[in-house]
């Protein structure tokens, strides 16, 4: 490949892995006004279930926040792998994927109330459910 094809190569990398973050970028605010205009629309049309609604606002919001750590994972794979392959810049994505994969966990807790390795059957227990389990 001649140095010129090298140039546009690496060109549409880059744009591919900006056109990528632009799109979690665009999803993240796309999601947060979508979920909390739902969230608002619920609490003025039926205040009874406040409680309720916040948890699907929450619900709403972390699905979307995962999807996008997702896609900005996939983006900096992108640009690590096709433009800069060094020792340096794979450590780096691979610490960037551990930090990412522990906001996923994170967020999945926080969702569903469970860790991502648990059946969905299976609750987190809290402590204090855990102290009563054991004092009776």
């Amino acid at each position: 490949m001649t140095e010129e094809g090298m140039s546009q190569a690496h060109t549409l990398v880059e744009w591919s892995a900006l056109g990528i973050e632009i799109l979690a970028i665009a999803l993240i605010v796309t999601a947060i006004a979508a979920s909390t205009s739902i969230y608002l629309y619920g609490l003025l049309t039926d205040r009874r279930y406040g409680a309720q609604h916040y948890e699907s606002y929450k619900r709403r919001l972390g699905r979307a926040l995962l999807l996008c750590l997702e896609i900005m994972v996939a983006a900096d794979i992108v640009r690590t792998v096709a433009l800069d392959s060094t020792l340096a810049s794979v450590v780096a994505l691979g610490l960037l994927v551990i930090v990412r994969t522990f906001l996923s966990w994170s967020l999945i807790l926080e969702i569903e109330g469970r860790w991502p390795w648990q059946r969905r059957s299976e609750p987190l227990q809290t402590l204090s459910a855990t102290s009563q389990t054991s004092k009776g």
